[in-house]
């Protein structure tokens, strides 16, 4: 079905895009105001099922692309992410039927919201990962390996291009991210056009609704002063790991990502003990005194400890009580395949995936 997406619908997927993003995708916090602004201003989406699409309708997979912690300073006007659209429309000679994002992290997840604002066209009910990676190989686009290219980038100062062919995903993620890097390290892009059909055969369905109800479910929580910690391991089926305190955090910003790690000192049942979490834009190996016990592609969540809200790799700070959390990734990424391309050692990790869930 297609349904409107309604205003009162913004707050609940921000909060719970931001907890999926495992610490990446981007704060939503500005792209939740640029949508409820454009709402104000009269502009409406439509969020249309999967199952909907014909399997010839074009879909655009749009996203902004760069290093988390420059996305907070340097902006990205909503028009930028419809003419990406455009763009990719004017070279393929083709109009697209909807929107998606790449990511249901983050910021990102409201990105194809502020596109078709703009487009009119409806988001799809789908992204390509059902949480936040940060590179292009890191889909389930990429693991079905369907075409990569064409893609379009705009940036702030309105300059575009088009990438037209590439020979691998990874030499997409590469071109790319270098367009990125030089124009600032964010911009906004529309990914290789998918069909209706590739949409219903490897995207990762029904995200934008699951991430809405797991932002109500923590707003109910925090609206019954009841755990919203445990809310969110309710509504996910997810496993708490670590209660702490940061207390350093390492993190710079190079080559297009945030790198870095973030120390947490145990508190509670986990006093005495040190947590490490290690991110790549996105959380990505948790280590226990020096031992690592979680990983890629289960979704490492950082929560604040009270509130059950996100933290992201760009906004962790020293001091914080958090919560460490791991949830379950979509069986896509758990393939041999997709951990080819999304496991530890994708990231450059010396480890095999054994995940927190199988017990």
């Amino acid at each position: 079905m297609t349904r409107l997406f309604t205003a009162d619908e913004i707050d609940p997927l921000a909060m719970g895009a931001w907890i999926l993003g495992t610490g990446g995708g981007g704060n939503p916090y500005l792209a939740q105001l640029n949508l409820h602004q454009l709402y104000r201003h009269g502009k409406t989406v439509s969020l249309i099922d999967p199952s909907e699409l014909a399997d010839d309708d074009m879909v655009a997979v749009v996203s902004k692309m760069g290093a988390p912690l420059v996305g907070q300073e340097r902006l990205v006007d909503p028009e930028h992410l419809a003419r990406a659209v455009r763009a990719m429309e004017e070279y393929l000679g083709k109009t697209f039927a909807a929107v998606m994002s790449v990511e249901i992290g983050g910021g990102n997840a409201l990105s194809p919201f502020l596109a078709a604002a703009h487009l009119g066209i409806p988001v799809v009910d789908a992204d390509a990962m059902g949480r936040a990676y940060p590179e292009a190989q890191m889909t389930s686009f990429a693991i079905g390996d369907l075409k990569m290219y064409p893609l379009s980038l705009v940036d702030c100062r309105g300059s575009e291009a088009i990438v037209t062919k590439v020979p691998t995903w990874k030499w997409m993620e590469r071109i790319s991210r270098a367009m990125v890097t030089e124009v600032g390290s964010t911009s906004a892009t529309c990914k290789a056009p998918r069909t209706g059909a590739e949409v219903k055969e490897w995207g990762v369905l029904n995200t934008v609704t699951k991430a809405i109800g797991l932002g109500r479910a923590v707003m109910a929580a925090q609206a019954a002063h009841t755990d919203p910690v445990q809310a969110v391991l309710d509504y996910e089926g997810g496993i708490r790991m670590f209660t702490g305190k940061i207390a350093d955090i390492d993190r710079t910003t190079t080559g297009g990502f945030l790198r870095g790690a973030a120390k947490i000192e145990g508190l509670d049942g986990d006093a005495g003990d040190v947590m490490e979490l290690a991110f790549q834009n996105e959380w990505t190996v948790a280590y226990r005194n020096g031992t690592p016990v979680a990983s890629t592609p289960d979704l490492l969540c950082l929560l604040d400890t009270v509130s059950g809200e996100a933290i992201g790799t760009e906004t962790v700070r020293y001091g914080q009580r958090v919560t460490v959390v791991a949830l379950p990734a979509p069986a896509v990424l758990c393939t041999e395949r997709g951990l080819q391309n999304v496991g530890p050692r994708a990231f450059g990790y010396d480890m095999d995936f054994k995940s927190v869930f199988d017990t």
